[in-house]
């Protein structure tokens, strides 16, 4: 998420372009998801850049919520393939397995639409003004969505994604 990202819409008079001020710091939090077909959420945002010990740490949360084998759909960005990840699933491999999405394929990644979700939904009535304020956005945001696991369960309607239905390896 970041400061400066446009998002909602406005209006203006017409054949007027519409201003928005902004403050015109930039600053951004990253967050990350995992989702099941049965509405369930888990998130973590954090500010750091996102590397492979980032991606254990949420891991490693994600596995102590459940008494049983993960099964997690991701894509091949670096950090999910690297030594250190490989090391760390192989340490673990009781307790979750990632499944590799192809190469190029966001249109099959469910937690792709968690992203558009999150970044259309954000408030344009609020402007954070530091990072420390978006990232409280954006935990309200992901919050709200736990509530909601109509909406959750909704992303898997999309046809690009129904295929989790049939396989369901995610179902927590």
């Amino acid at each position: 998420m970041r400061s400066d990202q446009v998002t909602g819409r406005t209006w203006g008079a017409k054949g007027a372009t519409p201003v928005v001020r902004r403050t015109g710091s930039r600053f951004s939090v990253n967050a990350m998801s995992a989702i099941s077909t049965r509405g369930r959420m888990h998130f973590m945002v954090f500010t750091e850049t996102f590397d492979t010990k980032v991606m254990c740490r949420f891991l490693a949360r994600l596995v102590g919520h459940f008494d049983r084998k993960v099964h997690l759909i991701v894509d091949r960005y670096s950090a999910h393939h690297s030594k250190t990840a490989r090391t760390w699933l192989a340490d673990h491999e009781d307790q979750i397995k990632l499944h590799f999405l192809p190469s190029y394929s966001p249109e099959l990644n469910p937690d792709e639409l968690v992203n558009a979700d999150l970044k259309r939904s954000l408030p344009h009535t609020h402007q954070a003004r530091n990072q420390a304020e978006l990232a409280t956005e954006t935990r309200r945001l992901f919050h709200r969505r736990q509530r909601q696991p109509h909406i959750v369960r909704g992303y898997y309607g999309t046809r690009h994604v129904r295929y989790v239905l049939d396989e369901n390896p995610m179902s927590f």
